[in-house]
């Protein structure tokens, strides 16, 4: 086992590696834990919010964050409130108390195991993986361990192709929706607002800031203009394991075939949410058995319709979107946004839609597209200093890096011995790799190799994917 362990993150992904070792840790084992200077560390940029509008968009009973104890989170908001039940959606700020909860639990238990924990208030600056062991370097100390997980969660976002600068300086064009959510001085309210993006990032800063600015109207611009799918009002199993449907698409990898399995799936079906419920516990040894040509094809053409469906919100909710529609507050619309560029004081989104060009003048336009995981082009200090010196191989379709299924990071297909990420940094290797059921598996799967007595064993080498 590796008796000294790096982890490199602040947010949930972080702090569900760390209860894991410390639960299951058998001898003694060393912690260094950078928390890249995060006042909560846990919450990270998912979990952060403080407002009561933004709510799980998964029901309570299956966010525990810990796999022994998969009610860990129920029962966490049962203690404060008994009438919570598993099947309620939860505001997000209390799955950020909870995420601190954990942390102060692990380090509390962490001595009696034979843990010690040094918290490392810093993000770390360089990791440099070697043979026998990773660096780390944080302001003018280096210090060694054994193996180095990388938790980093959210990378810094970006503006799209085409924003003119002269927006990003004055606040007309906004590309850090939390940023501004967190502001809590007062402000002149824009009149006319545009949403660049139609994900569940742009309905939770929808919600919150109709109900800061009463008088504002909003313009949501995607692709096909569509809403995230809804919940249904009440839980559901799955009609059955969804195995026979599996072995199907694991027969014939191809995108085409796999879209006719999932419509006649569906046909046969109560509801089409159960059906891709059901694909969930196999989405990731699915992904590994599609060809890379097959996933730029899934990429180009079916990933928004996938991430709709996937990636539900509650019907309460919905039920508030709707409600701003009818007001007339709200009016959705289709297109691609090509630029954005100053207009006689206001925001002009240059669109294409259809073949045809148009544009929308706002007051103010918001990027709300979600999660950036393109590690290629990114900001984020220390997976640039990893991509720029060779050290790790972003992944060919801006998904993280490159690495094997169970998380060993690469370098030209050679998988590190000691060198690891979980949660975002592995959507290439597993694609769904986020949400917080997902992330707890990687924990679980991460603590095993971390802790077995061959932990260092050689890896073998990726097979070459096409870019």
């Amino acid at each position: 086992m590796f008796r000294r362990v790096a982890i490199i993150g602040g947010g949930a992904a972080a702090v569900a590696l760390l209860s894991e070792l410390v639960e299951r840790a058998h001898a003694p084992l060393h912690l260094d834990w950078y928390t890249g200077g995060a006042t909560h560390p846990g919450r990270g940029v998912a979990y952060g919010t403080a407002s009561s509008r933004h709510l799980l968009n998964v029901r309570a009973a299956t966010m525990g964050m810990f796999s022994p104890r998969p009610r860990g989170f129920l029962d966490f908001a049962q203690r404060a409130d008994p009438q919570v039940a598993g099947t309620d959606f939860l505001p997000r700020r209390l799955y950020g108390d909870y995420l601190e909860d954990e942390a102060a639990r692990a380090l509390a238990q962490s001595r009696d195991r034979g843990v010690d924990v040094r918290v490392v208030p810093f993000a770390a600056d360089a990791v440099v993986p070697e043979t026998g062991g990773v660096t780390v370097l944080q302001g003018e100390r280096a210090s060694h361990a054994d193996a180095a997980v990388l938790a980093i969660g959210a990378l810094p976002v970006r503006p799209l192709e085409g924003v003119d600068a002269a927006l990003l300086g004055d606040g007309r064009y906004v590309i850090d929706p939390w940023a501004l959510l967190a502001r809590t001085e007062a402000s002149p309210a824009p009149r006319e607002v545009a949403l660049v993006g139609l994900g569940l990032t742009a309905v939770d800063v929808l919600l919150e800031l109709a109900g800061r600015w009463p008088d504002t109207r909003f313009t949501a611009v995607s692709r096909h203009g569509r809403l995230p799918a809804t919940h249904l009002p009440a839980a559901t199993m799955p009609d059955d394991d969804g195995g026979a449907l599996v072995d199907a698409m694991h027969d014939a990898p191809e995108v085409r075939r796999w879209l006719h399995l999932l419509r006649e799936a569906i046909t046969a079906s109560d509801d089409w949410r159960v059906v891709i419920d059901s694909l969930r516990p196999s989405t990731a040894e699915l992904w590994d058995a599609l060809p890379a040509p097959e996933r730029a094809r899934f990429l180009r053409h079916a990933r928004w319709a996938w991430e709709r469906a996937r990636h539900r919100m509650p019907p309460q909710v919905e039920q508030q979107v709707l409600a701003l529609e009818r007001e007339g507050r709200l009016q959705r619309v289709s297109g691609r946004v090509t630029g954005a560029r100053p207009a006689q004081g206001r925001v002009q989104l240059d669109m294409s839609h259809a073949g045809v060009s148009t544009a929308l003048l706002a007051d103010m336009a918001i990027q709300t597209i979600g999660l950036d995981t393109d590690v290629r082009t990114t900001a984020h200090p220390l997976m640039r200093q990893l991509v720029t010196n060779g050290h790790v191989t972003p992944d060919p379709f801006g998904l993280g890096c490159q690495a094997t299924p169970d998380g060993r990071l690469c370098r030209d297909g050679t998988p590190w011995r000691r060198l690891f990420g979980i949660g975002s940094l592995l959507r290439g290797a597993r694609w769904e790799s986020v949400a917080m059921p997902e992330i707890r598996l990687q924990a679980r799967m991460l603590v095993g190799q971390l802790l077995e007595p061959d932990a260092a064993s050689a890896p073998r080498r990726l097979a070459p994917q096409a870019g």
